[in-house]
């Protein structure tokens, strides 16, 4: 099969079959497609979009590029399960839904990404304890989950390699705003790691990529589709993203604040989406038979302790310093704190999410370019969220920093992402939706 034909097809309006999806992918992967093939497909996917099925299709070809992991159903009857976030800031429920789900006896083999632009990343959180390892191998990763039930790591040589080749071409090309491209990358890791459900947690919002609830509406309901035609249970969930998620904004202060609520001691919007989050997994993967079940499951987990002597044995099991549970002074910090004071009083109406996650990037807890190295004892602190009252003077965040130039352009994005009212601001949930299995 000819790749100018295929291009050709997709160029006029067709749809592709199968054969032509796999035969694009098989050359993306082993190079017998051009780079200047591969881009104008590509290309061809943004401008004519894809169909359900199509995208499905690519997210299969993708998937079998490389490895799928093959976990298969328990003994039990239940089957592993994820879950994904589309990127947000103050976004750490990963390193506290994990473990919660482990301890309550679901299989929980994460594969995490790196933060980029204002949105932090698992792997970048994960990697402020000292010694914590995310690249595993694949046994690596077996072992891991017949110990500690759960795995949290980045994605390895074997899983999806055209999605590397592909998504490298898609950022230099033009072609990244396309849901169905967006989704075949997103879906095929997940799948490819050998799961058979997943929970989306696609973030809406000043914070998020998708701004609008239609537009995080479609992209959910795109992913929910693709995964369920791949034989995956899936449901996503839209949450909001104007502000920060929780109160703590970088690397090793979002790892204290997981670990703090583990311990019953974390933010109530913080801990109030991850308890919601964990429990639909369980639902999903089997283990628990309805909501009532899951989320008394995962209450008991977070109060009894389970959750987060789970997550010191994870951190154990990756070669990381488990001593951080009790002693958070093993984690870095940044030399200097600068306050951001109100400048008059009333109420805090906004916190400009993604204001806040562009002054964490310029303070080093991100990075812009993927070669970007990250300061992991830096970041903000949020000390009254949207919706409390201030005075005239007081502290509204904390800069954690090592560089002075650096807090000086982040104190501007910060000063910038406060709002402050008269009244309080209305109250908005953090789930605003969820799309799949109960919609």
């Amino acid at each position: 099969m000819r790749a100018v034909d295929v291009i050709r097809r997709k160029r006029d309006g067709g749809v592709l079959s199968p054969e032509d999806i796999h035969a694009f992918v098989a050359g993306a992967t082993d190079g017998s497609w051009a780079d200047y093939q591969c881009a104008a497909l590509l290309m061809a996917i943004v401008l004519r979009g894809m169909t359900l099925d199509e995208a499905a299709a690519l997210t299969d070809a993708m998937v079998h590029s490389g490895m799928r992991v093959d976990l298969g159903r328990r003994h039990d009857g239940t089957v592993p399960v994820d879950k994904h976030s589309t990127g947000g800031v103050g976004d750490k429920t990963s390193l506290i839904l994990a473990p919660l789900a482990a301890a309550c006896g679901a299989v929980v083999p994460m594969m995490s990404g790196r933060g980029l632009g204002h949105t932090g990343g698992t792997l970048d959180k994960l990697e402020a304890i000292p010694g914590f390892r995310t690249r595993l191998s694949l046994d690596e990763m077996r072992r891991a989950l017949d110990r500690r039930r759960c795995a949290l790591i980045g994605q390895t040589a074997e899983i999806a390699p055209a999605d590397k080749r592909l998504y490298s071409l898609r950022d230099v090309t033009g072609t990244v705003e396309s849901i169905p491209l967006i989704c075949a990358s997103i879906l095929s890791k997940k799948i490819a790691e050998g799961i058979g459900a997943l929970v989306m947690d696609v973030k809406v919002g000043r914070g998020a990529f998708m701004k609008t609830d239609a537009d995080a509406r479609e992209l959910a309901t795109w992913l929910v589709g693709i995964a369920e035609k791949n034989g995956v249970r899936t449901e996503a969930f839209l949450t909001s993203m104007d502000a920060p998620l929780g109160r703590a904004v970088g690397n090793a202060n979002e790892v204290i604040e997981s670990i703090e609520t583990l311990k019953g001691r974390g933010p109530k919007d913080l801990e109030g989406l991850s308890v919601t989050l964990a429990a639909r997994m369980l639902v999903l993967a089997g283990v628990a038979a309805d909501d009532a079940a899951a989320e008394r499951k995962v209450r008991e987990a977070l109060g009894s302790g389970a959750g987060v002597e789970a997550f010191r044995g994870i951190i154990e099991e990756q070669g990381g310093d488990p001593r951080v549970i009790d002693d958070y002074s093993v984690l870095p910090t940044g030399r200097d704190r600068r306050e951001i004071v109100a400048t008059r009083g009333g109420y805090v109406s906004a916190l400009d999410a993604e204001c806040v996650g562009r002054a964490a990037v310029v303070l080093g807890a991100g990075r812009e370019r993927v070669d970007s190295v990250i300061d992991p004892g830096v970041g903000i602190e949020i000390r009254l969220p949207p919706g409390a009252a201030v005075r005239a003077g007081e502290s509204i965040m904390t800069m954690i920093y090592n560089d002075q130039g650096r807090a000086d352009q982040a104190r501007v994005l910060l000063e910038g992402a406060i709002q402050i009212a008269d009244v309080p601001p209305p109250a908005v949930p953090v789930i605003r939706n969820v799309i799949g299995g109960r919609s």
